[in-house]
């Protein structure tokens, strides 16, 4: 059976209940159990629920074989929000598979974390997870840009697409695009911009996305301090 995301054990993960795996301990906070693993909360960067109620059947422009969907992506399969103690799950060794990370401690990892949580409704950083190894295979950001033009709107951007590479070939990376399109559809962004080299232009055009006459991407890096 596919994995469902945010349902039975999936679902109890999240809300900090169902099964214990080693470094794991629980506690009562506000009338409800959370899961703590290796002193740490296990708690979401956003909503689960968004993901949950996420409408991927309207405006559909990409297609699936075997069907597969946020809430189904596959066989021990969830996708989910990052939570706090994916660190302990992998997460950085799998954004090693796409660029440069460093040597992040839990303690800098932890500092990120809340940054971004005290960020509401702009850091939507997405992830799948294996549950029968408990390790992050998949991830996605969705982050929102709130401005003051066009009626106070928002834009989003979708960075950081990884797919660990042992798990290539199951439309996961598919899937990250078009859930985190849509997502950003859902929380209000007025356009969707990303960056890729020109040979994957066609991949994501049939997601919606379109080069803009006259418009060009450029950047300047600086070496961190």
């Amino acid at each position: 059976m596919p994995g469902k995301a945010y349902e039975g054990e999936g679902l109890d993960r999240v809300k900090g209940r169902g099964r214990k795996e080693k470094g794991e301990r629980r506690r009562e906070k506000g009338g409800e159990e959370q899961l703590i693993q290796n002193g740490h909360e296990d708690k979401p960067l956003y909503d689960p629920s968004l993901l949950r109620d996420l409408d991927f059947e309207g405006d559909k422009q990409v297609t699936y074989d075997p069907e597969i969907s946020p809430q189904n992506p596959g066989e021990n399969l969830l996708m989910r929000p990052l939570c706090r103690s994916d660190f302990d799950r992998g997460y950085m060794v799998l954004l090693g598979q796409l660029t440069k990370v460093g040597e992040v401690t839990r303690e800098e990892f932890d500092e990120r974390f809340s940054t971004m949580e005290n960020c509401p409704d702009t850091y939507y950083i997405t992830v799948i997870e294996d549950t029968t190894t408990g390790q992050i295979i998949g991830s996605a950001s969705l982050i929102k840009e709130f401005k003051f033009i066009r009626q106070c709107s928002a834009r989003g951007r979708i960075e950081d697409v990884v797919v660990d590479n042992a798990y290539r070939g199951k439309q996961l990376g598919k899937l990250l695009l078009d859930t985190l399109t849509k997502l950003g559809k859902r929380v209000g962004c007025y356009k969707m911009s990303l960056e890729c080299l020109d040979k994957v232009v066609g991949f994501y055009e049939t997601f919606g996305y379109r080069k803009e006459e006259g418009q060009n991407y450029m950047c300047r890096r600086y070496q961190p301090k």
